[in-house]
Formats: structure tokens, C-alpha cells, sequence
């Protein structure tokens, strides 16, 4: 799947491609309206995200110009612009989708894969994740050690997920925080430490090999024995 990004804030856009490149989804940014419309012109995308005041040629504009030619490929705006003009704006320039800012990184993902699959342009493959004996199937989300079945609640499967993506990398507190409880600070809650013991006790403990460690000062590491 390849996306176009059109973002002009360089860290949210940053924050946007960190959570699609984990989910293997290609996707390129463009800082400005007239690259974007460059790019759309370069190559065909299966999805695009637009802000609205851009420079260059605001998300409106743009929009109107990617169903002018491209009436098929899915666009969606996302941004800070959330009155019901502003989305009234957006839907008679051809938006398929309106998503407004704060936003959660899993809606816009999820709003992604659904305008996607309207036009046939994505189907999520099955993915198995593996990690030694430890076994995640990324379709019915089932997970595994040897022949034991693991349930997980739906912020351990995520947290595990992404350790299993990302497995032999060291991935801070930062980095988990954004990429699963989508915040973009740290809190100074204890709460990646809790959920990090959850699943000690549930994929570690009754094993002899363990395969999830702190390292301490840096984070936490999923890796082979």
C-alpha cells in the first residue's frame, strides 16, 4: 500500500510515518501543497492524507485537483479545522473522510484501511510475528508460546505487537508511549512498567527462556534467548 502524506508540521508528519512504516505500509510525505501535488502527479497512491492550510495550495484546493484527475483514490483530511463548516468545506472539495486534530494514530490507521478496502486498494495480509517459541498471528491475533495459548488484553496484545515488530531493537519509553498509548510526551506514569510485567508473567514467566528485558536507562527489548 502507498500513501502521500501532505503534512507541514515536520513532527507530527514524523509521528504519522514512525506509526505506518510499523504497520508496513509505505508512506511519503510532502510538506507543502505543491510538492504534494507534484508527487500525486509522479505516482499513483492508494490512499492520501491532507491538511488544510498549507502552503503552497491549501488541502482544499488540493483535494479538488487529486478527484479531478484521480476520482477513485481515497483522500482524507486531517486537521485542527474541526467547525462544520470546515468539514462541509472539505467534503464538497471530494474528501472521502474528515478527521479532526488531537486524533488517536490507530483511528486514522483504521479510517486508512477502510477507505482502502471501498476501492479494493488494500487487503491487510495475515503476518506472522515470531520471537523464539513465541508465536502472533497479526489476522485472528491469536498468540502462542510452544503449544500454549496466551490471552492478552487488548493493551498487551498492542504492546506486544509492537515489541514483536520491532524484536532485537531496544525501544524507549518514548517510543512506546507514542506508538501504542499515543502519547507524545512522557508522563512520568508508571504505567509502561505495569504493562511490561503483565507480559513478564504471561509469555516469560513459566518458561525457562525469557525472551523480554529492561534495559536499564534505555527500555525494553523483545529478543531471541
Amino acid at each position: 500500500m502507498q500513501i502521500l502524506l501532505v503534512e507541514d508540521d515536520p513532527k507530527l508528519a514524523g509521528f504519522i510515518k514512525k506509526g505506518f512504516l510499523s504497520e508496513q505500509i509505505t508512506i511519503e510525505v510532502a510538506y507543502d501543497g505543491m510538492i504534494g501535488k507534484s508527487l500525486c502527479e509522479q505516482r499513483k497512491f492508494d490512499a492520501i492524507i491532507l491538511d488544510v492550510n498549507l502552503p503552497g495550495i491549501n488541502g482544499y484546493d488540493l483535494c479538488r485537483f487529486i478527484k479531478d484527475n484521480w476520482p477513485q483514490t481515497p483522500v482524507i483530511m486531517l486537521t485542527a479545522l474541526g467547525m462544520l463548516h470546515d468539514k462541509v468545506l472539505g467534503f464538497n472539495a471530494g474528501a472521502d473522510d474528515y478527521l479532526t486534530k488531537p486524533f488517536a494514530f490507530q483511528e486514522l490507521l483504521l479510517r486508512i484501511q477502510a477507505l482502502a478496502r471501498r476501492t479494493n486498494n488494500f487487503s491487510r495480509p495475515t503476518k506472522i510475528l515470531k520471537v523464539s517459541d513465541l508465536t502472533l498471528d497479526t489476522d485472528s491475533q491469536q498468540v502462542r508460546r510452544g503449544q500454549t495459548e496466551i490471552t492478552l488484553t487488548k493493551r498487551e496484545y498492542e504492546l506486544l505487537e509492537y515489541l514483536m515488530y520491532n524484536k532485537g531493537k531496544i525501544m524507549s519509553r518514548n517510543d512506546i508511549l507514542e506508538r501504542v498509548w499515543d502519547l507524545h510526551f512522557d508522563t512520568n506514569t508508571n504505567i509502561i512498567d505495569v504493562y511490561i510485567n503483565y507480559l513478564r508473567r504471561k509469555i516469560d514467566k513459566q518458561f525457562s527462556e525469557k525472551l523480554l528485558h529492561t534495559i536499564i536507562g534505555r527500555g525494553y527489548i523483545l529478543r531471541e534467548p
